[in-house]
């Protein structure tokens, strides 16, 4: 089956001036410090996907109805609600890793289809976010490749 064309494209955008151009400052600095973690974590170069979210490593989904594209391991997006982390968690993706100790330590946090939701960096524990970010790309690395 031919490969689907994703709505959210990869990009040559710069990431740097994506993270910069974030107007509320507590937004940024907080973009800036996930951006930190990964980068440490992930040992990948950010890339930017579509306008607004920045990814980590790349792999290839193949899903059972034939459909395959090319995405990001993890990634997350600076949205003006909340930090919005693409890790793989309470979804699909999530593979055998059973994330509800780490998210019980993790602090006020919300999840859904994959996401992880903060609102800023201090209502959590940033340790905790390191190693959920680590799992995370260790498993998502893992899954559909191929």
């Amino acid at each position: 089956m031919a490969e689907a064309k994703n709505k959210t494209q990869l990009t040559d955008a710069s990431v740097e001036d994506f993270l910069n151009g974030i107007v509320d400052d507590q937004r940024r600095a907080d973009s800036i410090k996930i951006d930190e973690i990964m980068r440490r974590v992930t040992g990948e170069k950010p890339k930017m996907w579509g306008p607004a979210i920045i990814g980590y490593g790349l792999r290839h989904l193949k899903y059972d109805s034939g459909r395959e594209m090319d995405w990001m391991v993890i990634g997350f997006s600076p949205r003006k609600a909340n930090l919005t982390l693409y890790v793989g968690i309470g979804g699909k993706d999530d593979g055998s890793t059973n994330y509800d100790e780490l998210l019980t330590r993790l602090g006020k946090h919300k999840t859904g289809k994959g996401c992880l939701y903060i609102n800023k960096l201090s209502n959590i524990d940033e340790t905790v976010l390191e190693e959920l970010i680590c799992t995370s790309f260790e498993n998502l690395s893992l899954r559909n490749l191929g």
